[in-house]
């Protein structure tokens, strides 16, 4: 019976470690317990920026007004980095100059100039008066004022350069103050001034040739101003929109924010109190001048057909154009420049002139 008994006994064994072991053991928990606290900290860290993107960054819009500004214009991003706006031929702009102008006193603007591409082999090497004189050809003139965000050397900037060059127009490519290389800070009557003082300088260089605004996005703001004031030929407005406001609300910090019923109430638009309005279809009313609409039906700012009938209703409807493109063929806000039937397009609108 002892034996049988003793059979049920449990039999322990004890671990012995070395060295070695107890020091990788050590560490596996160190390591561990260091994880923990990186995880815990990304997660606060995370969360706490979240709140402040969600909650503060609309308050701040009213309190900051260089927020306003930055999220308007987006000027201090530029890009494409690395690049030497100096040198356009960097961007496969063989035959353009690059200038600087002073539109007032302590604004420098950083523009360039490419003529029609029949004059590309003779502009080789040559000076910024011979650029100047070649717009005497008698060629049409295009000022293209870009949206926010980035320099003239985007690539879609650069596409519709090389666009009109190739349909034998000058094409001139400016960055509003506060833009690329150009100085000082931008603010609607800045734009609005740099636009106008670009105008009347291709003018007073270029003879009887046509002069045609293309502004894109931001940029028409500056063209509808500037034609309201001027006796502009003809305009052409690409992803246009009604006020400043509107790109804001879908900016992807703050859309969200004037979801919430009676915001308004408790904090009024910040963007009218830092006086940046762009009124589009107050300037739209006052204009005159021949109008040609370009719209992606893809584009997530979709008043272009609002906008066409408020300028048509101001004036003689068949002085104004609309064309519309499919959303299928992916232009979004920025690629209308790659659709082939664009430079027809173009081009018969600037012999109806």
């Amino acid at each position: 019976m002892r034996q049988l008994a003793l059979a049920y006994i449990p039999v322990y064994s004890s671990v012995v470690w070395d060295g070695e072991d107890r020091l990788a053991y050590t560490l596996r928990g160190c390591v561990s317990a260091v994880r923990k606290r990186q995880s815990r900290w990304w997660l606060t860290g995370g969360v706490s920026a979240v709140f402040v993107i969600v909650f503060l960054s609309p308050y701040l819009q009213k309190k900051v007004p260089e927020l306003i500004q930055h999220l308007v214009y987006a000027h201090r991003i530029r890009v494409p980095f690395f690049v030497d706006l100096s040198r356009p031929a960097d961007r496969s702009l063989n035959h353009t100059i690059n200038m600087y102008l002073t539109s007032e006193v302590g604004i420098s603007l950083g523009v360039w100039h490419t003529v029609p591409e029949r004059l590309g082999k003779e502009a080789h090497g040559k000076d910024l008066a011979w650029y100047q004189n070649a717009f005497r050809d008698g060629s049409p003139v295009f000022i293209y004022l870009h949206g926010n965000t980035g320099t003239r050397a985007e690539t879609h900037r650069v596409g519709v350069a090389k666009v009109l060059s190739a349909l034998g127009y000058h094409v001139l490519v400016p960055d509003y103050r506060g833009f690329g290389d150009s100085t000082g800070e931008p603010t609607e009557a800045g734009l609005t001034t740099d636009a106008l003082y670009l105008y009347n300088w291709v003018k007073a260089r270029s003879g009887n040739s046509l002069v045609i605004v293309w502004g894109h996005s931001l940029g028409t703001g500056s063209v509808k101003k500037d034609s309201r004031s001027t006796d502009v030929p003809a305009v052409m407005l690409e992803g246009t929109f009604n006020t400043a406001r509107q790109p804001i609300l879908v900016h992807p910090f703050t859309w969200y924010y004037w979801k919430f019923p009676g915001i308004g109430y408790f904090f009024p638009e910040p963007w009218a109190e830092n006086k940046i309005v762009f009124p589009t279809e107050e300037n739209l009313k006052k204009m005159t001048c021949p109008i040609l609409f370009l719209h992606a039906e893809d584009d997530q700012i979709q008043v272009a057909q609002q906008l066409y009938e408020v300028a048509a209703s101001a004036q003689n409807a068949e002085r104004v154009k609309l064309v519309s493109f499919d959303g299928s063929l992916g232009y979004l806000h920025n690629g209308l420049y790659r659709d082939p039937l664009l430079p027809d397009i173009i081009k018969k609108f600037v012999l109806s002139l």
